[in-house]
C-alpha cells in the first residue's frame, strides 16, 4: 500500500496559517520600512532620488535601521499549538489547570521568543491568555 503524501493538515489550520503568513508579509520588518513608506506616501523618496541620483542609500538606511530597531513579529502557531487553543478558547474559563497553564506558558514562549516562567498570578496568566487569543483572533 502506497504512503499518503500529501498535506495531512486540517482545512481550518490550513486557511489560519495561509492568513498568518500573508499578513506577517505585510508587516513591516522596523523602523525603517516606516521611515521608507512614510517618505514614498509623501513624495519624499522621489525627490532625493531627484537630487541625489536613483542609487542615494536609501534601501541600505532602511535594512540597516530594521536591523537596529526591529519590530516583534511573533512566530506562527503550529498545527497542534493551533487546534489546542482554538478549543482552549471556546469556552470563557474561570480556572486554569496547571497542565493547560503549563502548555499557554509553552505556546507564549516560543510564539514570542520570551522565557516566562509558568506563574500561578491570576493577571500573568490572564495577560498571557490574551496575548495568544489575540493572535489565534487576527488570523481567522
Amino acid at each position: 500500500m502506497e504512503e499518503f503524501k500529501g498535506d495531512k493538515r486540517t482545512k481550518e489550520y490550513k486557511e489560519w496559517k495561509a492568513k498568518f503568513d500573508a499578513l506577517q508579509e505585510a508587516k513591516p520588518d522596523g523602523i525603517g520600512d516606516v521611515v521608507k513608506s512614510i517618505t514614498k506616501a509623501t513624495g519624499i523618496d522621489k525627490l532625493v532620488k531627484f537630487i541625489a541620483g536613483e542609487d542615494c542609500g536609501c534601501d541600505e538606511r532602511a535594512k540597516e535601521l530594521n536591523r537596529m530597531y526591529p519590530f516583534q513579529k511573533p512566530n506562527c502557531f503550529n498545527e497542534i499549538e493551533f487546534n489546542f487553543l482554538t478549543e482552549f478558547f471556546k469556552t470563557k474559563r474561570i480556572r486554569v489547570t496547571f497542565e493547560e497553564r503549563k502548555r499557554l506558558y509553552e505556546i507564549h514562549n516560543r510564539i514570542f521568543n520570551t522565557a516566562l516562567k509558568n506563574s500561578s498570578c491570576p493577571s500573568c496568566v490572564l495577560n498571557v491568555m490574551r496575548k495568544l487569543e489575540a493572535i489565534l483572533k487576527t488570523y481567522k
